[in-house]
């Protein structure tokens, strides 16, 4: 991939509690948690995770959608996750996502063979839900 490429910057996921989801992501997932205590302090409007390098999923708490004026109808967009987002993992991150998500009795779907995916066809796959309900899918080429 060469740096003047697309790439995906972040997503913002509506969460009743950005500190409880950011939590989930940390344990279940295994995602670095970002700028908690500046959210916690008041000086920063949402935590979020990172995914990568390059990639962080914002954790926009719920009472925030009343504020949103940056985009017509935002507001109106709060509770409404996306259909899901998709994590490609190498082989074994992806059983230890599976295995930490069943530990914590998070929801999970069966495995999914040669599903199509930005890179081909993916070995397995599974979806999840986090506690506000956004769906996401696992998956690994290898």
């Amino acid at each position: 991939m060469t740096d003047n490429t697309t790439r995906l910057d972040h997503v913002v996921l509506w969460v009743r509690d950005p500190v409880t989801a950011a939590d989930f992501y940390e344990k279940a997932v295994g995602l670095e948690p970002v700028r908690i205590p500046e959210f916690i302090s008041g000086e920063a409007p949402f935590p979020s995770v990172r995914l990568n390098d390059e990639t962080i999923l914002d954790l926009m708490p719920l009472t925030a959608a009343e504020h949103m004026k940056m985009l017509p109808g935002a507001a109106d967009s709060s509770g409404h996750p996306v259909n899901h987002v998709c994590l490609a993992l190498p082989g074994g991150a992806f059983d230890e996502l599976r295995t930490r998500l069943t530990e914590r009795s998070a929801p999970v779907s069966d495995l999914s063979y040669d599903s199509f995916g930005a890179r081909g066809k993916a070995k397995r796959s599974f979806y999840f839900r986090d506690p506000d309900g956004n769906v996401f899918e696992a998956r690994h080429y290898e």
